[in-house]
């Protein structure tokens, strides 16, 4: 179930119980994300997609789904299956050997290489391994994205201190990330993954390296950015008890094919 204004997010060893306000993540994006301001029936779209590196073998093979607006995807498979390959293909760094990806009702092999850049920064990427940088502290890295549009701190400051203290940060803007836990180190790359207000949001093993219990509530977070902003999440995974706790569509790739369980 979704977390709700007022509930605890829970503490793992070594961190601070974080008390949850939906409030402030609505406060945060309420002038610029509109939940309802994509008329088109799908955010993405795949017909017959099929992915080569070089002259290897297909790492995936006739692809043809849709995601629609505000919904939620996990993506799992096993080690090899193509999940990262086809993470790629949804941020845009890779182009496909065939078929058809439209974004946003555009299709991307059509697009120049500028059209590219402008469309990725409707989409935010968390990795497993975090990539924070060492020498910035939880509040400049959450901050570079927008840093890099360049937008001046006296702008963005309010909305970076809001967002860090709704996932539980606030009393950690200031930590650099070598003194961060794993589940902190997480959820500052969760912020600045959303910080930019992106349509989609892509998740990449993102509780690969925390334990169990603290996996379980950020995927809870996860699920309370799609219910609240009605952002779409594809979160990938390999943890077959988290996808049992959480009754959300399963696309599940294996030997480069794709089927979609409901």
């Amino acid at each position: 179930m979704p977390l709700s204004p007022g509930q605890w997010l829970g503490h793992a060893a070594g961190e601070g119980p974080r008390c949850y306000d939906g409030a402030k993540l609505i406060r945060f994006c309420a002038a610029d994300f509109n939940r309802t301001s994509w008329e088109h029936p799908f955010l993405i779209e795949f017909s017959d997609v099929g992915l080569r590196y070089g002259n290897g073998p297909e790492i995936l093979k006739d692809l043809t789904f849709s995601i629609e607006p505000g919904s939620f995807h996990f993506l799992t498979g096993p080690s090899g299956a193509g999940k990262t390959s086809l993470l790629r293909l949804l941020l845009l760094s890779t182009k496909p050997s065939r078929g058809k990806v439209t974004m946003f009702g555009e299709d991307v092999g059509n697009l120049d290489q500028d059209s590219l850049l402008q469309m990725r920064r409707h989409i935010g990427i968390v990795f497993q391994e975090f990539r924070l940088l060492d020498h910035l502290t939880t509040f400049e890295n959450v901050a570079l994205p927008l840093r890099v549009l360049g937008q001046p701190e006296s702008e963005y400051r309010p909305n970076v201190i809001e967002l860090l203290e709704w996932v539980g940060l606030g009393e950690r803007m200031h930590a650099l990330p070598t003194l961060l836990s794993g589940g902190e180190k997480q959820r500052a790359a969760i912020a600045r993954a959303v910080i930019a207000r992106p349509k989609v949001l892509l998740a990449d093993e993102p509780t690969g390296n925390v334990d169990p219990d603290l996996s379980s509530r950020l995927v809870h977070l996860f699920a309370e950015l799609n219910r609240t902003l009605g952002m779409t999440i594809i979160l990938a995974t390999h943890e077959l008890p988290l996808l049992d706790r959480f009754a959300y569509p399963r696309m599940v790739l294996n030997k480069g094919e794709l089927t979609i369980h409901d």
